[in-house]
């Protein structure tokens, strides 16, 4: 499925804010964060800002109004918190074995400590990078070849073929999806 038909189908399911929060320059996002990003993951911080769907997934964005949702400061901490795992015997997931590779979160699950990441790989194109999903309190890593947008679509959707959000619709089952920004959650005024 295109990028656009992706969002477009997201949107219909998932409506966004009418008017997500701005965000930063693109270049000062992508030089803080080491490397340009993905063109799919920039049109959903866009179209819907910084917040959750269905009260479970976590979208880290450029200049979050939390840095527990923020893209940079993750950036630094999730690597620094991975580091310390692997230095302690924890294995690295194979794409990381790859000399260059690093991984960049792009959101969380609400509660579970779990993090969706991009594998980063030297020579590819952003649009082109796997998705990888960290249980969070566990060493279980699982790779889907596919953009975030599409990921994120497909767990919606319940089509994803994934061991760890499968759960959360049999419990959850919403009658129908939804977005709240980050200021709603939090009862903050939205940037």
């Amino acid at each position: 499925m295109a990028t656009s038909d992706a969002l477009d189908a997201l949107v219909r399911l998932c409506p966004p804010p009418a008017v997500p929060p701005p965000v930063r320059d693109w270049a000062e996002a992508e030089h803080a964060v080491g490397t340009p990003l993905p063109t799919d993951y920039k049109q959903l911080v866009e179209t819907y800002g910084d917040g959750v769907f269905d009260e479970t997934v976590w979208l880290l964005v450029p200049d979050s109004v939390r840095a527990d949702f923020d893209l940079c400061a993750q950036t630094t901490e999730r690597l620094d918190i991975l580091e310390s795992l692997w230095e302690d015997g924890e294995e690295k997931p194979d794409g990381l074995l790859e000399s260059g590779a690093r991984i960049v979160p792009w959101a969380f699950e609400a509660g579970s400590g779990a993090f969706l990441y991009w594998l980063v790989r030297p020579g590819q194109h952003p649009d082109r990078w796997t998705v990888l999903y960290n249980e969070g309190r566990g060493p279980l890593w699982e790779a889907h070849d596919m953009g975030c947008l599409a990921f994120l679509l497909a767990v919606l959707t319940e089509t994803a073929e994934t061991e760890y959000f499968g759960y959360l619709y049999e419990v959850l089952k919403p009658a129908e999806h939804h977005f709240a920004t980050a200021g709603q959650v939090l009862a903050e005024p939205a940037r």
